[in-house]
């Protein structure tokens, strides 16, 4: 464990829990848990172990989502695991690539392509809200795993920031889901990526196991409430928390990259 103190401990599992509810509704719950966690542990900290420690945390949560899903909403788990594997090739790639570049250069890009989906999402209400009515073609499907996994996975190895809400409206789009199917989708998804970082960072010895162990623990109930949640409420309540979630993304961005 960090030396960090209890107050401390107890905002960073808070966090977690935050967190984990709202990565289970639409993703983008490493928004909260990464800077809390930056800001949390020691001063003069490498920020490697921010890194590690926040996958060691969120694929407790998102396994508990993804479970929650599985059981109550009707995901193709077969499918959803083939985009996770190509989604971990594509973030494998992305992280090598990351490391000869600076990614300060692609976030502009990012925040006008994710303003331009907060735009069509708000002049399209329709968007998400009904399941699809017709089988899904064999050319969605291999959209799917190039875009959503191998694209994504590899924009997730680049820069990584809102991965799981880019999921859930490349599924919705691509494969004609309702958002609450997309997320539960994108859940199994993550599993795959965030396996696949989590086991680089635990090789590099950069995660804080018992730190971890115990924020785990709150972003589990924060991730299967979050997913109960989604699945009573519906589609038209998952919208409501995409574009808090998609405008919330854009303004840290921005934070980052031209005050902070």
């Amino acid at each position: 464990m960090p030396d960090i103190s209890l107050t401390m401990v107890v905002v960073l599992c808070l966090a977690s829990l935050a967190a984990g509810w709202i990565d289970a509704v639409v993703g983008g719950g490493g928004l909260l848990l990464l800077p809390a966690l930056l800001l949390g542990l020691p001063s003069g900290t490498p920020a490697a172990y921010a890194l590690g420690t926040n996958k060691a945390v969120a694929i407790v949560g998102t396994t508990g989502a993804a479970v929650t899903y599985a059981r109550k909403a009707p995901v193709d788990v077969r499918l959803a695991v083939r985009i996770g594997l190509a989604a971990l090739a594509g973030s494998t790639a992305g992280a090598f690539v990351a490391a000869g570049l600076s990614t300060d250069v692609l976030k502009p890009v990012v925040m006008v392509v994710l303003l331009g989906v907060g735009a069509f999402v708000i002049l399209r209400p329709a968007f998400g809200t009904a399941p699809p009515t017709t089988p899904v073609s064999a050319r969605r499907v291999l959209a799917a795993i190039g875009l959503a996994g191998l694209g994504i996975g590899f924009y997730d190895g680049l820069i990584g920031p809102g991965t799981g809400t880019f999921l859930v409206l490349a599924l919705t789009a691509l494969l004609h889901l309702d958002l609450v199917t997309a997320s539960a989708t994108a859940k199994i998804v993550n599993c795959c990526t965030n396996a696949g970082a989590l086991a680089t960072f635990a090789w590099k010895g950069t995660v804080h196991w018992q730190l971890a162990a115990l924020m785990a623990v709150f972003n589990l109930v924060g991730g299967t409430v979050g997913a109960h949640t989604a699945l009573k409420k519906g589609s038209g309540f998952v919208r409501v928390v995409l574009l808090t979630v998609v405008f919330a993304l854009v303004a840290n961005m921005a934070y980052q990259q031209w005050i902070a």
